[in-house]
């Protein structure tokens, strides 16, 4: 029988959450989890009679497995790319109906902030209803070009906290002041005429007037959250999202202990879109994978560990975007990351023989073989290999549920 966990890939000790059974060993250790019931994939499993194997309404192709050998040796089998690019297609357009959603927020608290509370809420909302459930959440890179706007920011910062909220199981209450805080957080900057300047908190310049102008757009976003008459929780969170877990932050120098959880997300989650879109020509973007190293060598104590943790985890050493050398020699981009299986995410591979707009994309989790090596800065790619994957100017992220492959079927 092939079977799928629906737990987080740290609540169970199998490699993978999806897999074949091949001993009694392993039904032994799934009965020892104490769960209910296991998801059964009959379509992937051995001697299923045909009379009561379900026929999924639609079905990817997947990557090939070690069980399910492709001519060239089960290691290359590209996902459906028709399949592929209706996901991303579908990503592509939920960020950008948000991101016009936030356009028409910021237009409204520039006119009467009290009319944008309901319009905020209602964003908020629709983003929360995806991830209502148990289900995973895969995490997709978006195409180049999505998000272009200076709204970009506060919805990626939103997008990301909502996710690590859910990640560190946040309560439905404070989830949504979560996701109203990430929102608003930078709606200040033009009263503090602020708006072009981003990123000075991991920047020195040398103008300390400008500096301070910075600094000053984090009160002036919560003034505005207390005219929307958004409740403590959201003007708190704002207020924090600046301050860092060792005190170097600002405006208050908090300490982690007298943050909130979701300043301390929102501080986290602020500083590492930053790092991926300075904003700033003059500051070199890092490439996610490059961000997340940033995060857990240089800048680790600024942050509280249990949610600088939970973030690794859910993103993976190589969240998407990343730039990767695979165990073959291979060049690749990292495509999308599951929540439950972040070290075996989707990958885009730099294939000469194919055009770029059909590159092969392989789910690592369904290649045992094929692992990654090691992540590399764009400028470390043969330029052939540079032009092929075109990572990313601006990485930009949504999700979506992860495909249920079929109905659970209870395993004794």
């Amino acid at each position: 029988m092939f079977v799928q966990l629906d737990v987080g890939w740290l609540n169970h000790p199998f490699p993978v959450s999806r897999f074949k059974i091949a001993s009694q060993a392993q039904i032994d250790t799934l009965k020892s989890l104490g769960l209910q019931s296991v998801r059964c994939v009959p379509h992937k499993s051995d001697d299923w009679p045909s009379e009561t194997r379900p026929t999924p309404a639609h079905e990817a192709e997947p990557c090939a497995s070690a069980s399910e050998p492709s001519p060239d040796g089960g290691l290359n089998m590209p996902l459906s790319a028709q399949h592929w690019r209706e996901q991303l297609a579908s990503c592509n357009a939920r960020f950008q109906q948000v991101e016009r959603g936030y356009e028409m927020i910021a237009a409204a608290i520039a006119q009467d902030p009290e009319q944008a509370r309901e319009p905020a809420e209602s964003l908020v909302e629709g983003c929360l209803a995806e991830l209502v459930g148990p289900q995973d959440v895969a995490i997709h890179l978006l195409s180049d070009g999505v998000g272009s706007s200076q709204s970009v920011h506060s919805v990626n910062v939103t997008v990301l906290s909502l996710l690590l909220g859910r990640a560190l199981s946040v309560d439905a209450s404070s989830l949504r002041a979560l996701g109203l805080a990430a929102l608003l957080h930078d709606s200040g900057k033009d009263q503090a005429g602020a708006d072009g300047l981003h990123g000075l908190a991991l920047a020195p310049v040398a103008d300390e007037a400008q500096r301070e102008r910075y600094r000053s757009h984090v009160g002036e976003s919560v003034a505005i959250a207390q005219r929307m008459g958004l409740p403590p929780a959201v003007t708190t969170a704002i207020a924090q999202h600046h301050e860092w877990a060792d005190g170097t932050g600002f405006p208050l120098s908090l300490v982690a202990e007298d943050m909130d959880l979701a300043g301390q997300i929102l501080a986290l989650i602020n500083t590492y879109d930053r790092l991926c879109n300075p904003g700033d020509a003059q500051v070199s973007p890092l490439t996610p994978h490059e961000a997340l190293a940033q995060l857990f060598s240089r800048l680790r104590d600024k942050f509280a560990a249990p949610v600088l943790n939970a973030f690794i985890r859910m993103m993976g050493v190589f969240p998407p975007g990343s730039v990767i050398e695979l165990t073959d020699g291979r060049y690749a981009m990292v495509m999308s990351v599951n929540g439950s299986r972040p070290l075996k995410p989707c990958v885009m591979v730099h294939d000469p023989l194919v055009q770029s707009a059909q590159a092969p994309l392989l789910a690592l989790e369904s290649c045992p073989e094929l692992g990654i090596r090691r992540g590399i800065s764009p400028a470390q790619l043969p330029r052939d290999a540079l032009d092929y994957l075109s990572p990313r100017q601006r990485v930009c992220y949504y999700f979506e549920r992860a495909v249920e492959l079929d109905a659970p079927r209870g395993l004794p």
